[in-house]
């Protein structure tokens, strides 16, 4: 079982995430803004982090580089989630230390694929 933290601020798709991440038997909680996401990874030190890149006071680009400066967490893998899902906000957000990209809407099959990837790698 991994530990995942949820960082979306939509409802509707947090609740799907929910469901899907409890039916996997997957230990979870969400936040639905970046403030102060960085501190509650330290804190929770979790498997996986599912991130939105828009969300409203912080950007998930933002996130994911404070994440990927701090050695204590490189552990940490992120996936993250945009609207946008062109080319190039792919390229930069896995050039920022993301470890996976996926555009919303997304298929639940093609995200727990990703998941399990992500689960799978070796930190």
């Amino acid at each position: 079982m991994a530990r995942i933290l949820v960082v979306e601020d939509e409802d509707n798709i947090a609740v799907v995430l929910d469901f899907l991440l409890t039916r996997e038997g997957h230990s979870h909680d969400r936040m639905a803004t970046g403030t102060g996401a960085v501190a509650r990874i330290r804190d929770m030190q979790p498997d996986l982090v599912l991130l939105d890149v828009m969300l409203p006071d912080v950007s998930g680009y933002q996130i994911v580089q404070e994440i990927r400066a701090d050695p204590a967490l490189k552990g940490v893998r992120v996936l993250m989630m945009t609207a946008r899902g062109s080319v190039v906000e792919r390229r930069k957000g896995l050039a920022m230390g993301a470890d996976g990209f996926i555009a919303k809407p997304f298929e639940l099959s093609e995200l727990r694929a990703e998941m399990a990837r992500l689960l799978a790698a070796p930190c």
